[in-house]
């Protein structure tokens, strides 16, 4: 069973910075892309970061320069590093993970972050 289990939202202050994790279970995390997404209230969700199982990563537009994606291919883990945080950057925050052995998409189940101005 596929798990991915995200941690380290909370509440910061705006300018504060916050790093997420997301552990993922039985799965083969080396060989596939990871992904980070946000929903703030009555937005729709999007996706802020993804980083290839190269390493390549990308950005949406409102958190490059400000947040770094990484992985450890070792512990299942990706992480989401977000500094210079917003009161726009509220949100709850899922891991994602396209699946490539099995084709399917798994979330996690959010981790909600708060930037108090």
């Amino acid at each position: 069973q596929v798990q991915l289990v995200e941690s380290g939202g909370g509440l910061v202050q705006a300018g504060g910075s916050l790093r997420l994790s997301c552990a993922a279970s039985g799965i083969i995390f080396s060989i596939n892309a990871m992904g980070w997404y946000r929903q703030a209230p009555g937005k729709q969700r999007e996706l802020i970061a993804d980083i290839t199982r190269g390493g390549r990563t990308n950005f949406a537009d409102s958190v490059k320069g400000r947040f770094t994606i990484s992985r450890d291919n070792a512990k299942n883990t990706v992480y989401l590093h977000m500094n210079s945080l917003k009161s726009e950057d509220t949100a709850v925050y899922y891991c994602h993970i396209y699946d490539i052995s099995s084709r399917n998409d798994y979330w996690g189940q959010g981790t909600q972050v708060t930037v108090s101005s």
